[in-house]
């Protein structure tokens, strides 16, 4: 009998990249022979009070075996956990992944290498940071510093601050939303590493560089190419997305003075289409098989 899926995208925020990277993972599962469909999650109507999902017009649903979550709806994603559905990558890792807090404190406590970060206190929609607050981040951090806001994609919501004005000027804008300070890995400057993780294998890694940002992401103009992990990068990655229960994630390494390396990010719904182009491993085609072992 067929296997059956579902892919949940968010039908508020159709992209290209999103919807290339749902026809991957569904083009991956055809080749499986599995039944696959893409479905947003703005077509699903989930009453708490009946175990099974609606869709629009009172359209009924058959369960699938299992559901690859490209989004960030953690409602969604639970409610089908509830169901006794394996969703991968599951809520909780979702959750985790997407507040780089969360993510931060997770990886400190298990001794994974992190820049030196500090959690900003939370301020509700007004208040400010003291002068003496924000001088000790910079007598602790150095200057320049990062600036983290706990949730964003793509390299934003990350700013690299080099005077106190600066940052006194950005926290002021930050208030109300949850963020961090960073040491700025001036070794790491524009350039870092990221790693594909499927299970407890790395399958595939380029090298991004950007000479015109600090931010390496191919989205702020970045450049690729492969590269050869070495043992310490793989084992790191590993364990950062094992840290998170992630069954598969695209973690993003920093170059550390002396050879070292550090967790920059860890993303449980990395886009795969560069990576793949980059390495000509076809990324979806490992997690689709890594999905079928599970689900057996």
């Amino acid at each position: 009998m067929k296997k059956t899926g579902w892919i949940i995208v968010n039908g508020n925020l159709i992209t290209d990249k999103f919807i290339d990277y749902a026809k991957m993972i569904q083009a991956a599962a055809q080749k499986q022979h599995m039944d696959i469909s893409i479905i947003k999650n703005n077509n699903l109507i989930l009453d708490l009070s009946d175990k099974q999902p609606l869709g629009l017009h009172n359209q009924t649903y058959t369960l699938p075996d299992f559901v690859f979550f490209i989004d960030k709806d953690i409602y969604l994603a639970k409610y089908l956990e509830q169901l006794g559905i394996p969703v991968f990558n599951n809520s909780s890792t979702i959750e985790m992944s997407d507040d780089k807090i969360q993510t931060y404190q997770k990886l400190s406590d298990t001794g994974i290498p992190i820049p030196h970060t500090i959690i900003a206190p939370k301020i509700y929609t007004t208040g400010i940071l003291s002068d003496d607050y924000l001088q000790s981040i910079i007598h602790k951090l150095g200057i320049p510093l990062v600036v983290k806001e706990a949730f964003g994609s793509f390299g934003e919501q990350v700013y690299l601050v080099h005077d106190f004005e600066e940052l006194k000027e950005l926290t002021n804008q930050l208030q109300g939303k949850p963020f961090l300070f960073q040491t700025f890995i001036s070794s790491s400057h524009g350039r870092d590493i990221r790693l594909q993780v499927v299970g407890d294998k790395v399958i595939a890694a380029m090298e991004r560089n950007n000479n015109q940002d600090f931010r390496a992401n191919i989205t702020n103009g970045g450049n690729m190419k492969p590269f050869n992990p070495d043992p310490k990068s793989i084992n790191i990655a590993i364990a950062a997305a094992r840290a998170i229960n992630a069954d598969f994630a695209g973690v993003d390494l920093l170059f550390g003075p002396d050879d070292s390396y550090l967790v920059c990010e860890i993303n449980a719904n990395a886009h795969i289409r560069n990576l793949t182009k980059c390495t000509g491993v076809n990324i979806a085609d490992e997690m689709i098989t890594y999905i079928e072992r599970k689900i057996k």
